[in-house]
């Protein structure tokens, strides 16, 4: 990804990074095992969630527990919708699908819903740190008159 780097507690930062993994589980090559890619859209999930969080001056946890995560934003005052709530469903590919054994091999479906999950969450951060600047432009500019 080429473009311009924030500082790391800046949420377009946060969103950079959650777009790479999500352009990373979208990248299906034949050595590549789908379970890694689901793991990339549950890391775009997690760092799309934490860049709302980091907008709302909201400190979080080092975790990949999307409901947790979800549950701090909800705590924060940001409605989350049913559709991004579904996002939690993530969180399996966090640790369990990343190594051999512990699950069953995800399947080109659970692929595809992990994809529309991620992309969903992200689209929502985007659009909740996209109302969070304006606002605080607006303050801003009501402080100066």
């Amino acid at each position: 990804m080429t473009g311009h780097r924030w500082p790391p507690d800046d949420p377009r930062e946060w969103l950079n990074r959650a777009r790479s993994n999500l352009a990373r589980a979208k990248a299906e090559l034949p050595e590549v095992y789908l379970e890694d890619l689901c793991f990339d859209a549950q890391q775009a999930a997690e760092k799309a969630i934490k860049a709302v969080l980091i907008s709302q001056n909201k400190r979080f946890p080092h975790v990949h527990d999307l409901a947790q995560l979800l549950s701090l934003a909800e705590e924060s005052g940001l409605g989350v919708p049913e559709e991004i709530k579904k996002t939690v469903g993530l969180t399996r590919y966090a640790v369990v699908a990343r190594y051999p054994a512990i699950s069953e091999p995800v399947t080109a479906d659970e692929h595809r819903e992990a994809l529309e999950l991620a992309s969903n969450i992200l689209a929502w951060a985007e659009a909740m740190i996209k109302k969070e600047e304006s606002i605080k432009n607006i303050q801003g500019k009501l402080r100066k008159e």
